[in-house]
C-alpha cells in the first residue's frame, strides 16, 4: 500500500487518483501511526513553508516521517512536500524543515514573474529509477514561489530554468521529491508515479548515485 500524507496541506486526492488509476493502491493516511504500515510513502502540499511545517508538528506527523524513513522504504514529496524536506525554508522568515536532504528552499529573484505557474521542461542530470522512460526535456507541470537549493549537488538529479536554474528533481537513497506536480503533468507525469509505484513493489532502495 501506498500512503499518501494527510496535513491539510495537500492535493490528496489527485494524487491518489491518479495511482489508483495506474493500478496500485493508495490510501489516504489521517493518523500518524498508519506510516508504520505503508510499503511508500507520499508527502503532496500546496501552501507555505511554515504553515507545512507547523501543520506536520501538530498533527503528530514529525516523528512518524522520521521514524518511516530510517525504514529505508521509498518516500516521495511534491511540490511544498518536496520542500519541506530540507534544512531550512526561507518563507516568511526562516523556518527549520524535515532535515532529510540538506540545503534551503528560497524565493525566486527579481526578474521573473512569480509564481512560476504552467508548463515547464526537465532537463535530467542523472538517470534515476523515477525517471526511467520519460524523455530528456519532457515538460511537467509547475506552481511555486519558492524552490530548493539543496547544498549537495549529488541531491539534484534534474533542473528547470526559469531566470536561471533552479531544483526541479531531487533525491538520494529512499528520500526523493519533484517540485513539479506529477498528478498534474499527463503522460510524463504518470509514468513517474508508475515508476514510484514499481519502486515501492520491488522494495528496492534507490540510491541515483
Amino acid at each position: 500500500m501506498i500512503g499518501i500524507v494527510d496535513y491539510d496541506r495537500g492535493n490528496l486526492h489527485s494524487v491518489a487518483k491518479a495511482l489508483l488509476r495506474l493500478g496500485y493502491e493508495a490510501s489516504i493516511l489521517r493518523e500518524p501511526e498508519a506510516a508504520a504500515v505503508a510499503r511508500g510513502l507520499i508527502l503532496p502540499g500546496v501552501g507555505a513553508f511554515a504553515d507545512a511545517m507547523e501543520a506536520l508538528r501538530g498533527k503528530g506527523w514529525i516523528e512518524a516521517l522520521q521514524n518511516y524513513v530510517r525504514t529505508g522504504r521509498p518516500f516521495f514529496g511534491i511540490c511544498l512536500g518536496m520542500q519541506v524536506l530540507f534544512d531550512v525554508g526561507e518563507e516568511h522568515g526562516e523556518h527549520a524543515g524535515l532535515g532529510f536532504l540538506p540545503g534551503r528552499v528560497t524565493r525566486f529573484g527579481p526578474g521573473v514573474k512569480v509564481p512560476h505557474m504552467g508548463w515547464n521542461n526537465l532537463r535530467l542530470l542523472r538517470e534515476n529509477p523515477l525517471c526511467a522512460g520519460v524523455p530528456q526535456n519532457s515538460f511537467f507541470y509547475f506552481v511555486h514561489s519558492y524552490y530548493a537549493a539543496p547544498a549537495e549537488e549529488n541531491c539534484r538529479a534534474g533542473v528547470c530554468d526559469y531566470g536561471g536554474e533552479f531544483a526541479a528533481l531531487v533525491g538520494r537513497d529512499n528520500i526523493w521529491g519533484t517540485q513539479f506536480h506529477p498528478e498534474k503533468s499527463g503522460r510524463w507525469g504518470l509514468r513517474l508515479l508508475d515508476n514510484f509505484g514499481k519502486w515501492v513493489e520491488r522494495g528496492a532502495s534507490v540510491s541515483g548515485r
